[in-house]
């Protein structure tokens, strides 16, 4: 597909030259005109020059740079087409065009045909020269632009008597229109000189491109995800697949526009107070040139956290794929905790949801089916309290989920002071062993600090739990074991054992 061909500040001039831009006759721009680096601008008058006459200047120096930016583009367009040297009589939809013969001529009417899209670009791509006829013609239809024509020529233009061309023609050497030739374009040469005889040259209206980000719907609070959007036009008509970013929050985000020409992103803010949001494009293939064009900021109002919050706690030990993994989270409301919330958390095989206790503490277990990383959040479901906790999600946390290794394995354990009546034992805990692959029935014996605690029998789905007494000698062991015999052979294995968050 073509794309539109960026010219920069040499969009604004009908001729350009390198060397000289000479003229006979009443010649009209309507635009400016200029030459760099070298050389003289002669006859004007008796021609004239609507815009500005640029000789030797930092302007010119400027368009020519920015021509060859704009040749270089062209030159580099992948080929769509390859038709017949003479272009007369024939009618081309959007596309790079080249010839087989490296030119092309144009001796009747070259009629294009934008199919009804204002922003179709077509590229006629020579390795030498673009001679037209007196008869030479190119008719738009369709909503075919001049703004949107490019003919890419490798050595020298020439337009013949009374030819009509129409799009801009960057050549590389030089270009000659003859007595009474019309351009609907541009005439700009890159190594030489221009030169005219009693034409019209007309620059096309420079394309607009718009960027406008869209009012933002609802709250924007600290630390939440934002949804931004920005809509991108190119002459009112929405572009499609332009890369547009979004600054102001934490970390710029990067989207691209869907058909209707919008890009939609998410933002997050970190500090509470005035802000705002600004849309850059940064790529864009229309017939705008879109690349750089910024939106107006948009002033936002960024509204500290509520006053609920959610925070799961850090998971102790390794995750591991097809075993019991303790979540817990921490609810409070103006920084005192939560009791009888209903926190759900997700993110393992199936949520499971857990009421916080007097600490503000809910506690679940999570089993997660496959290694890799894993996302768990903790959502508030449902809370009695002065703060308007229901529906207050955590953060997500991210946790490496390991495989499982092994006949018998153990999930990580935390033991807490047994009340409120601490007997028969002071501290307790839950250990869990897992016969991969499952299977019932096998007996499991588990130890702390080298002391028997007690055995289980594994379930239908090969986990064995006992809820141990511990001693205070015990608790200050950081693992426990287990031993097994499994499918006849006797298997021991080691989990980690902490202290609970709050260990009562």
């Amino acid at each position: 597909m073509a794309t539109s061909v960026p010219l920069g500040t040499a969009a604004t001039y009908g001729v350009l030259a390198n060397t000289a831009v000479t003229n006979t006759g009443p010649t009209v721009v309507a635009g400016n005109l200029g030459v760099s680096p070298a050389g003289a601008v002669t006859g004007f008058p008796p021609g004239t020059v609507t815009g500005t006459i640029h000789v030797n200047d930092a302007a010119a120096a400027q368009a020519q740079a920015d021509l060859l930016v704009g040749y270089t583009n062209a030159l580099s367009q992948p080929v769509t087409g390859t038709v017949a040297t003479e272009l007369g009589g024939t009618t081309l939809t959007p596309g790079v065009y080249n010839s087989l013969s490296g030119t092309f001529t144009l001796n009747g009417t070259l009629t294009l045909d934008a199919q009804g899209n204002p922003n179709a670009v077509f590229i006629f791509k020579m390795t030498t020269t673009l001679i037209t006829g007196a008869a030479g013609n190119v008719n738009l239809i369709n909503q075919a632009q001049s703004a949107n024509v490019f003919w890419q020529v490798g050595s020298s233009a020439t337009l013949g008597a009374g030819s009509t061309i129409r799009g801009s023609i960057l050549a590389f050497t030089s270009i000659t229109a003859t007595t009474g030739a019309t351009v609907d374009g541009r005439l700009l040469a890159l190594g030489a000189a221009v030169t005219l005889d009693s034409n019209a040259v007309t620059v096309p209206p420079l394309s607009t491109c718009q960027v406008v980000v869209q009012p933002v719907a609802g709250p924007v609070v600290v630390g939440q995800p934002t949804p931004v959007s920005a809509l991108v036009t190119c002459n009112g008509l929405p572009v499609s697949g332009a890369s547009v970013t979004f600054t102001g929050g934490a970390v710029p985000v990067s989207a691209t526009t869907n058909a209707a020409g919008i890009a939609t992103g998410s933002l997050t803010f970190n500090t509470a107070g005035p802000a705002t949001i600004t849309a850059t494009v940064t790529a864009a293939g229309s017939g705008c040139a879109c690349t750089g064009v910024v939106s107006a900021p948009l002033p936002i109002t960024v509204t500290p956290q509520p006053s609920c919050l959610v925070v799961i706690q850090p998971v102790a030990g390794p995750v591991v794929v097809g075993q019991p993994t303790p979540v817990s989270a921490v609810v409070t409301c103006n920084g005192l905790p939560v009791v009888g919330g209903s926190v759900t958390f997700t993110g393992g095989a199936v949520p499971v949801t857990a009421t916080t206790n007097a600490a503000g503490v809910a506690t679940g277990t999570l089993t997660f089916n496959t290694s890799g990383t894993a996302t768990v959040t903790a959502t508030v479901t449902a809370a009695g309290t002065a703060c308007a906790c229901t529906g207050v999600a955590s953060a997500p946390l991210t946790i490496p989920v390991t495989p499982a290794t092994g006949p018998l394995s153990l999930a990580p354990a935390c033991w807490h002071v047994n009340l409120p009546i601490p007997i028969p034992s002071v501290f307790a805990a839950t250990l869990t062993a897992s016969v991969t692959p499952a299977q019932a029935g096998v007996t499991v014996n588990f130890f702390v600090y080298g002391l028997p605690v007690g055995s289980a029998v594994t379930n239908a789905n090969g986990i064995a739990t006992l809820n141990a007494g511990l001693s205070i000698l015990q608790i200050s062991a950081s693992n426990y074991t287990a031993t097994a015999t499994v499918g006849g052979v006797p298997v021991q294995a080691t989990g980690t054992l902490r202290p609970c968050f709050p260990p009562v």
